[in-house]
């Protein structure tokens, strides 16, 4: 993915997700106002319903214009221009409350026109284990004589809390657009040390090509002197310098084409091709090399595949280098070719040292090589199951190991049959 698709992704993402954020909000906020003016309704209609009852077997009537008034958002106050007392008033008042749904902590007060003052009735709580009492601070009305006035001091907390689907909602938003911003921010390091690994590679096998080609060079130029050819110990040892630097070259040539099949994907020239075919060349050519090798290949007929013979042959070849670099002793691998569902199955298990059953998962990351007693002798860079795992996946194939219950392990190759 290029990084500009990436940006526009992350870009396009980010702020989906901040406007998903604030249309929750503000429907978290309309959300409030409705119930705000729910719990006003619900109120005035319960203290119009205590003025009524106020004004029952009395000798008034109940005014015609509305006698509850709103003063703020939490006080309001109930002309009721009679007497009453504030023991029945405070039973109305739970009564209503209660009838009309509503379940917090208020206080009331009753205006005395003898003293021209509010006198305090009581603080009632919601809850039965809170039965302090509290001070409220009631003022008082210019132009009424008879009322009553009423508080809700936890107004804010009783609506907030008829609420909470719509804050923790809006919590759970806030949450994941930090983890989706903590996401990008990490995979934006990943990508950025991924592409100074990358060059660094790069860099690094192209500087070490330059002298090692000379070293070559020099090297089959004194192998052909007369002076070192005729000298047992120059020319073995001339050999042994032309043979390292093989070696190396090689290494850097892998470590080069997996850096470069990384910022480039590799392209699959799939064909149809003969599984024991190339089992049979990569096997003479490996024997060649190993005269104590013992590769045993159990078939019971030939199995085409659809596939690109080259990475193929290299998946095979680095599997069977693989185990004879890792066993202890005389190398012995079989190869087991069988069909089951459809798949085709290729079995390569040897008799090398192991693998630990907590290693056994990682031995296909790049650059893992797993510490054991053989592991300093081997050359190599972790590379080698890393190519194979990349060329299985960009096949459709899958590749897994297990130890074997005696020696050694088995990696299997599963490839459909076309």
């Amino acid at each position: 993915m290029k990084i500009g698709k990436l940006n526009a992704i992350i870009i396009l993402g980010l702020v989906a997700i901040i406007g998903i954020l604030i249309a929750q909000l503000l429907w978290t906020k309309q959300a409030y106002s409705l119930e705000e003016k729910k719990f006003s309704q619900k109120v005035h209609i319960a203290l119009l319903e205590v003025a009524r009852k106020l004004y029952e077997g009395t000798n008034h009537d109940l005014p015609s214009e509305n006698p509850v008034v709103k003063v703020s958002n939490d006080y309001y106050i109930v002309n009721v221009n009679n007497d009453f007392e504030p023991d029945v008033l405070e039973f109305y008042l739970k009564g209503e409350f209660e009838k009309s749904d509503i379940h917090t902590d208020f206080e009331y007060a009753m205006y005395n026109c003898q003293s021209d003052e509010m006198v305090y009735g009581d603080y009632v709580s919601s809850s039965v284990k809170s039965k302090e009492k509290k001070t409220v601070y009631f003022p008082k009305h210019k132009n009424l004589v008879y009322y009553f006035a009423i508080r809700f001091p936890n107004e804010t907390t009783y609506l907030f809390s008829s609420l909470k689907f719509w804050f923790f909602l809006s919590g759970a938003l806030i949450i994941i657009l930090l983890v989706y911003v903590y996401s990008i921010v990490t995979i934006l390091q990943q990508k950025k040390y991924s592409e100074l690994q990358r060059d660094f590679i790069n860099n690094m096998t192209h500087e070490f090509k330059t002298p090692l080609s000379s070293i070559l060079l020099a090297s089959n130029y004194l192998s052909k002197q007369p002076q070192i050819s005729e000298d047992e110990k120059l020319h073995k040892y001339t050999n042994i310098i032309i043979s390292q630097s093989n070696k190396l070259n090689s290494h850097i040539g892998e470590i080069l084409s997996i850096a470069k099949s990384d910022s480039v994907p590799l392209t699959m020239d799939k064909k149809r091709i003969s599984v024991l075919t190339v089992l049979n060349e990569v096997v003479e050519n490996m024997q060649l090399k190993h005269e104590t090798l013992t590769i045993s290949i159990k078939a019971e007929k030939d199995v085409f595949i659809l596939a690109d013979a080259f990475h193929f042959t290299n998946i095979v070849y680095n599997l069977i280098d693989n185990s004879i670099k890792y066993c202890d002793g005389k190398p012995s691998i079989t190869v087991k070719i069988s069909e089951e569902n459809g798949m085709l199955k290729m079995d390569f298990a040897d008799n090398g040292i192991g693998i630990p059953q907590n290693k056994l998962s990682d031995i296909f990351d790049k650059f893992y090589r797993i510490p054991n007693k053989l592991s300093n002798e081997v050359t190599g860079f972790g590379l080698g199951l890393y190519y194979v795992k990349k060329i299985c996946t960009l096949h459709g194939w899958k590749i897994s190991a297990r130890n074997n219950p005696d020696k050694g392990i088995t990696v299997t190759l599963t490839i459909p049959i076309r």
